[in-house]
């Protein structure tokens, strides 16, 4: 069997049978009930008929906070190289006046 645990989830009214290691069990169970949760909001909030569009909004959402994430940690990075570089230019300093 592979070590392999065969679950079911369900999504905007579907049914999904996966065989996954049992580590992603937890995560894809929580990933589910995020998009439920979404897909709830987004019918309440607007007259949508196809859960086509609901998914896809979903999607584009869950796709852009990913990415902002993203953008913003490299922002992060960036700024921290920045003063790194700096406090590493002032050691060399401090240390050629010795």
């Amino acid at each position: 069997m592979n070590g392999k645990l065969k679950i079911k989830l369900s999504i905007a009214d579907r049914v999904y049978p996966l065989s996954i290691a049992p580590e992603q069990e937890e995560g894809l169970r929580k990933a589910a009930k995020k998009i439920e949760v979404v897909i709830k909001q987004f019918e309440q909030s607007y007259a949508v008929r196809d859960k086509q569009d609901v998914l896809a909004m979903c999607a584009l959402q869950f796709a852009s906070k990913s990415e902002q994430q993203y953008i913003n940690k490299s922002d992060q990075v960036l700024k921290a190289e920045e003063k790194l570089n700096a406090l590493n230019e002032l050691l060399q300093e401090h240390l050629a006046n010795k």
